[in-house]
C-alpha cells in the first residue's frame, strides 16, 4: 500500500511563461561556466587553483576551509579565465572558459563501502549539491545522517519536471540509492507525485506527496514523514543529484549536464536548455526574450527563491530554471501598488482577480507596498504546510532567542520553505534573508 501525505497549506501561483507540454530540448554547449561558493551555505571556499590553470571537467576549483575532503568542481574542461573577488577579498565566482581541445581525466574506481563512497562524492562535489538540516548546509561529512530524502518533483512557479531529467536513468538512481544507504543508518525516502513514472528502488522507503507549493521541498516532505528533532540530522537532495550520486558509484565519473527551463512572461517561447551546470546566461536566452521595451528581470531560479543576475551572468545552484518577468521600474498604472485592475496577481480576496478562473498573470518585481512593523495576520500559517508556527518562530529568530527558536521547530526549516511567507507577508518582511541569518547565527553559538 502506498504512503500518501495530502497537504493543504501552500498556494500555487498561476504565472504566464510556462513550459509547453511539448516543450523543445535546445543543446547548447556552454563556452564558459562559473562555480559560485554563495550557493552553498556551509561552505567556506578556498581556492585550488589559479588564473590560467587548465582543469578537467571534475577537477576541484574550491575546497572547503572546514572540511578539506569537500569540493567544488569544474563542470566542463577548460582554462581558469578569472577568479571573482569583492569585498576583503572574497570570493564570488571561479569563471572556466571550455578549451578547444578535451582534457584528459581517468575515471576513479569506488569502492563498495561507506568510507570510500563518502570521500568520493564529496571529492566529485556532489556532496555540495545536497543539504544537511539542522542549519540547511552542505552535509558534515563526520556526522552520519539518521534518514536521507529525496524530493522527486519541483512544485515551485514554472518548474520543469524532475521526472522528465531523469527518465532514462532508472539504473542511476538504483546505484544511487544502494550507495546513500551505505551512508545511513535510516532509511532513504523518495517522494513523488501521484501519477509519477519514476521507478523508484524497493531499497526506498517510497511516499507519494499531493498539494500545493511548497509539497515539492524535500524538507516540506521530511517534517511531514518523520521530522528533526534536537541532536538530529537529515540530509536532503532532489532525484537529479541522486541520479549523479548513482553514476558516480556505477561508472567513476561525475555527470554535470543540465536541463535548464527559459520560463517566465518576458519570454518568447518556453523550452528546455541542455546545457552545463554554471552555464553563462546570454547564449541560453540569446534572442528569446520579448523586445517589448520594458526592463526585465532576469532570475537563476524561480521567481519565489531564485537569484537575480545580470544578462551576462551565470546560473545558479541547482542549475534547473531561468525566469524573465518585467522590472516594474518602469511601470506606469493608475493608483500604483493600491490598483485594482484584474490583471494583478494577489492571495487576497479583495482582489477580482481571485476570480477569474484559469487566468495566468504576469507579475513584475515590485515590491508593491512599503516594510512596516510585524503584522500578526495568520497569513504565513496558510502558506506553511509543517507542524510549526512560522509567525512565532520568525519573532524568535528576529530576536536571537535560541531556547524559543529550538521551541519552536528551527532545526526543521530551511529559507526556501518561508518563500511563500514572504510573498504573502503584508509587512514586506525578507523572511527567507532572515532565516538564513537566523540559522547561522544558531550554528555559531552552539558548534
Amino acid at each position: 500500500m502506498d504512503n500518501v501525505i495530502n497537504l493543504k497549506r501552500g498556494l500555487d501561483l498561476k504565472l504566464a511563461g510556462g513550459l509547453p507540454d511539448d516543450a523543445e530540448i535546445r543543446h547548447i554547449e556552454a563556452d564558459a561556466v562559473a562555480v559560485t561558493p554563495d550557493d552553498f551555505p556551509g561552505f567556506v571556499p578556498k581556492l585550488e587553483v589559479k588564473e590560467g590553470d587548465t582543469v578537467a571537467c571534475g577537477s576541484p576549483l574550491l575546497r572547503d576551509k572546514i572540511q578539506e575532503q569537500v569540493k567544488l568542481v569544474s563542470p566542463i574542461d577548460g582554462v581558469v579565465e578569472r577568479v571573482v573577488r569583492g569585498d576583503r577579498r572574497k570570493i564570488i565566482r571561479v569563471e572556466v572558459r571550455r578549451s578547444a581541445e578535451p582534457v584528459a581525466r581517468d575515471a576513479v574506481k569506488v569502492a563498495d563501502n561507506a568510507e570510500a563512497i563518502l570521500a568520493a562524492i564529496a571529492q566529485a562535489g556532489l556532496l555540495a549539491m545536497m543539504r544537511q538540516r539542522p542549519y540547511d548546509i552542505v552535509p558534515r561529512v563526520d556526522i552520519r545522517p539518521r534518514d536521507i530524502f529525496v524530493t522527486a518533483f519541483d512544485s515551485a512557479p514554472l518548474a520543469p519536471s524532475l521526472e522528465r531529467m531523469v527518465a532514462d536513468r532508472a539504473e542511476d538512481i538504483e546505484c544511487g540509492v544502494r550507495a546513500l544507504a551505505k551512508l545511513t543508518d535510516g532509511h532513504i525516502y523518495i517522494s513523488t507525485r501521484k501519477d509519477s513514472q519514476i521507478a523508484v528502488p524497493t531499497e526506498a522507503v517510497h511516499y507519494i506527496v499531493n498539494g500545493p507549493h511548497p509539497a515539492g521541498n524535500a524538507g516540506v516532505q521530511a517534517a511531514n514523514i518523520a521530522p528533526v528533532n534536537k541532536g538530529e540530522v537529515i540530509w536532503t537532495l532532489d532525484i537529479v543529484t541522486l541520479a549523479r550520486v548513482g553514476k558516480l558509484v556505477r561508472t567513476g565519473e561525475a555527470d554535470w549536464d543540465v536541463n535548464v527551463a527559459v520560463t517566465g512572461s518576458e519570454v518568447e517561447t518556453g523550452y528546455i536548455a541542455a546545457t552545463q551546470a554554471g552555464a553563462a546566461i546570454a547564449p541560453i536566452l540569446s534572442g528569446n526574450v520579448k523586445a517589448d521595451g520594458r526592463h526585465h528581470r532576469i532570475i537563476a531560479g524561480n521567481v519565489l527563491t531564485g537569484v537575480a543576475v545580470d544578462p551576462e551572468g551565470y546560473l545558479h545552484y541547482p542549475y534547473r530554471q531561468i525566469t524573465v518577468i518585467p522590472e516594474g521600474d518602469d511601470a506606469d498604472e493608475f493608483m500604483g501598488w493600491a490598483s485594482m485592475r484584474p490583471g494583478k496577481m494577489s492571495v487576497n480576496r479583495s482582489f477580482p482577480s481571485r476570480f477569474i478562473p484559469g487566468k495566468r498573470f504576469a507579475p513584475d518585481a515590485r515590491l508593491l507596498g512599503g516594510r512596516r512593523a510585524m503584522i500578526m495576520s495568520g497569513v504565513y500559517d496558510d502558506m506553511f504546510p509543517m507542524d510549526i508556527l512560522p509567525e512565532y518562530l520568525l519573532k524568535a529568530i528576529l530576536s536571537k532567542d535560541i531556547d524559543k527558536m529550538e521551541a519552536l521547530g528551527i532545526y526543521e526549516v530551511a529559507p526556501e520553505d518561508f518563500a511563500l511567507c514572504e510573498y504573502a507577508d503584508p509587512s514586506k518582511i525578507e523572511i527567507q534573508k532572515a532565516v538564513r541569518d537566523g540559522l547561522d547565527y544558531l550554528r555559531k553559538e552552539l558548534e
